[in-house]
């Protein structure tokens, strides 16, 4: 025992109570112990079976985070449970985890400086987008400021156009829609450069979400109100001549031009004119194109075939249309709107294709993948820009765009030809060939009367009201000549009849609407139609309303009004 006690540290080496001694000092070739912070370690020491040091081992003296007693304490207890133990995890031979974490952190960073590079790249090119498309913005933006401007002067109004609008705001029948008048002409180049071969009403009803086309054909005749006739393609033509003559300056020789049209469109037609719209060939041709070009279903009526003179190339031209199915770009689209040499009713027949297309090319403009193109927008701004003109303003032209998605695909389509019921004819005025109204030339009755009744007023169609018509005087048939002309504008004439007495001087409007079921754009128009402000209360108890909202008891009045 005293020997085991006075034994030299460096030869205790066996194990007691599963505690293993650190092995003696190997003798060193030449070489001297490296001396560490924590306890002794040789570099290149042969491993040996005994040696704690093996793979696979744990080597307490290096580690960072442990004492040289934690470490024995870690391994007694590994020990003695007989199993491997975090001490026995597997690290690289030589490696202490000192050695590890500092690699580990290496790679850390490497993998860090990875992840920036990419941040980096990632930033860098969304940077470099987000400044393409501040370019393109500011671009489409720029020019589209100076086109829009150019094309959208603004000046024209359509109380309809509101949302809420205040009955007051209404002049009269008819301003429940908005009617804008669209005029097509050759522009610079062509012959006749200022002709409008093109003359379509595009009527829209922003209650009811509806749309109509009507077009008057070229070859109308009317004559103003300074007493001269013409055709009524020349009228746009005619006027600006004679504003020239005055002013010199083009600007309001159109203006002039275009006033003249308007009044004509509206006299014949029977309808208010709250916008105008004027596209000259090129335009028109661009913007097909730009779009994709157009896709109609072509009927009997609308097909054609005939020989034209392109005046931009100076060739003929060979227009075919078949029945079925067509595409048509730009110059196909130009051609198909302006033959009518060969079609069986001329004119009549081109009007028809005219009204087919644009409605088609309305639908093709106003798709979202047209507005949501940035190229393609560009491209309707280089066509529309120059050789478009309107007095509609941005505002009203986004708010039509908004409403002509809400209407859709459909367009009631007016023809005045219609071969059931022709309201024009074909004769000849002054030695030319020309349309009048089939009832004779300058009677506009029929065509207005067919007109207002496709057209109804967006406010009188919602509210449907009843109204009842009472002959109050002892002129016969005055009330059904209201009732007649009532309809006519689109109003829901319920019973027409004599009154009790007959002895009223003045017209009586009784407006018996209440509550929930008012009717305060019926009220408006027919105050303003007869110039009467309408009361609550018949005046006769012994008139049976029948249900009607308003009675409308005719005086004597009328015969003067008239």
């Amino acid at each position: 025992m005293n020997n085991f006690r006075n034994e030299p540290r460096r030869q205790r080496r066996q194990a007691m109570d599963g505690i293993l001694n650190a092995p003696a000092r190997p003798q060193l070739q030449g070489r001297e112990p490296v001396r560490g912070t924590q306890g002794d370690s040789f570099q290149k020491t042969p491993r040996t079976i005994g040696d704690f040091k093996r793979p696979g081992g744990y080597h307490m003296a290096n580690s960072p985070v442990m004492s040289s007693a934690q470490g024995q304490r870690m391994q007694h207890e590994a020990d003695s449970v007989g199993g491997d133990s975090l001490l026995h995890t597997t690290l690289p031979v030589g490696k202490s985890f000192g050695e590890t974490n500092k690699k580990d952190k290496r790679r850390n960073r490497h993998n860090k400086t990875g992840k920036h590079r990419i941040r980096r790249r990632i930033i860098r090119t969304s940077l470099v987008v987000l400044a393409l498309l501040i370019l393109v913005g500011g671009f489409l933006f720029a020019k589209g400021y100076i086109k829009l401007h150019k094309v959208f002067k603004g000046g024209g109004s359509a109380a309809a156009l509101k949302e809420n609008v205040n009955p007051s705001l209404l002049k009269g029948e008819g301003d429940g829609r908005v009617n804008i008048m669209l005029l097509g002409r050759g522009g610079e180049g062509h012959d006749g450069a200022d002709l409008t071969d093109t003359m379509l009403i595009a009527s829209i009803d922003p209650v009811n979400n509806k749309a109509a086309l009507v077009s008057l054909p070229r070859d109308f005749w009317v004559t103003n109100a300074s007493g001269d006739s013409s055709k009524v393609n020349a009228v746009f033509a005619n006027a600006k001549s004679r504003a020239m003559l005055k002013t010199k300056d083009k600007k309001q020789a159109e203006a002039a031009g275009i006033e003249a049209a308007k009044k004509e469109m509206s006299t014949v037609l029977g309808l208010p004119i709250h916008y105008y719209s004027i596209v000259d060939f090129t335009a028109f041709r661009q913007a097909v194109d730009t779009v994709g070009g157009v896709d109609i279903n072509i009927t009997d009526k609308t097909a054609v075939k005939e020989k034209l003179w392109d005046e931009m190339t100076r060739k003929n031209y060979v227009l075919d249309v078949e029945p079925g199915m067509q595409h048509f770009d730009g110059q196909r689209a130009l051609f198909f709107t302006r033959s009518r040499h060969t079609s069986a009713r001329g004119d009549f027949d081109r009007a028809e294709r005219q009204r087919v297309f644009i409605e088609a090319l309305t639908q093709k403009v106003a798709s979202a993948k047209t507005y949501t193109n940035p190229v393609k927008v560009s491209q309707l701004m280089d066509a529309f820009g120059n050789h478009v003109s309107t007095d509609m303003s941005l505002d009203d032209a986004m708010r039509l765009l908004q409403i002509g998605r809400k209407i859709g695909n459909h367009y009631d389509s007016v023809d005045l030809a219609d071969p059931a019921k022709p309201l024009v004819k074909t004769g000849m005025i002054s030695g030319q060939s020309v349309v009048m109204p089939a009832a004779g030339a300058e009677n506009y009755g029929d065509i207005q009367l067919l007109v207002r009744s496709r057209l109804r007023d967006g406010y009188l169609a919602k509210e449907n009201a009843t109204v009842n018509i009472l002959n109050g005087t002892d002129i016969p048939g005055l009330a059904t000549k209201k009732a007649d002309e009532l309809r006519s504008y689109g109003y829901n004439v319920g019973t027409v009849s004599a009154a009790p007495t007959s002895n009223y001087e003045n017209t009586t409007i009784v407006d018996l609407s209440t509550g929930n079921n008012k009717k305060p754009y019926t009220k408006n128009y027919l105050e303003k139609r007869f110039g009467v402000k309408a009361t609550t209360k018949l005046p006769d108890s012994t008139i049976q309303s029948g249900g009607a909202n308003f009675v409308i008891i005719l005086g004597q009045n009328e015969t003067t009004n008239n």
